[in-house]
């Protein structure tokens, strides 16, 4: 993978993630809106990179993850917003610390 995509994962992702889950009912209101059409864009993009990848046998585990678990968890926080569950919000802080360690890691590989 490219530096910037391990950069982008560890600053902005595992940022937004972490200020999400950790402040959860108390984040900024439009954050919400952030994560909802983020999660929508994550499900149509990782599903390109499906059919891509499919087609020339390569290892698609990373997008279907994105698919199934990253995309519609925020796409359900963005749209329940304050009402959001507590273990949703638990949820994506451990995404967000599995985001930021992966990449990290593979940052220097």
């Amino acid at each position: 993978m490219s530096l910037f995509v391990h950069l982008f994962h560890i600053l902005f992702v595992g940022g937004l993630f972490l200020y999400v889950g950790i402040l959860k009912t108390k984040t900024y209101p439009p954050v919400f809106v952030l994560c909802f059409w983020l999660g929508i864009l994550i499900i149509l993009y990782h599903s390109v990179k499906l059919f891509i990848k499919w087609k020339g046998g390569k290892s698609f585990w990373v997008n279907l993850i994105h698919i199934f678990i990253i995309g519609p968890l925020l796409i359900y926080i963005g749209y329940e917003k304050e009402k959001t569950s507590r273990k949703y919000f638990e949820i994506l802080l451990m995404l967000a610390f599995a985001s930021i360690g992966y990449h990290f890691y593979y940052l220097f590989l």
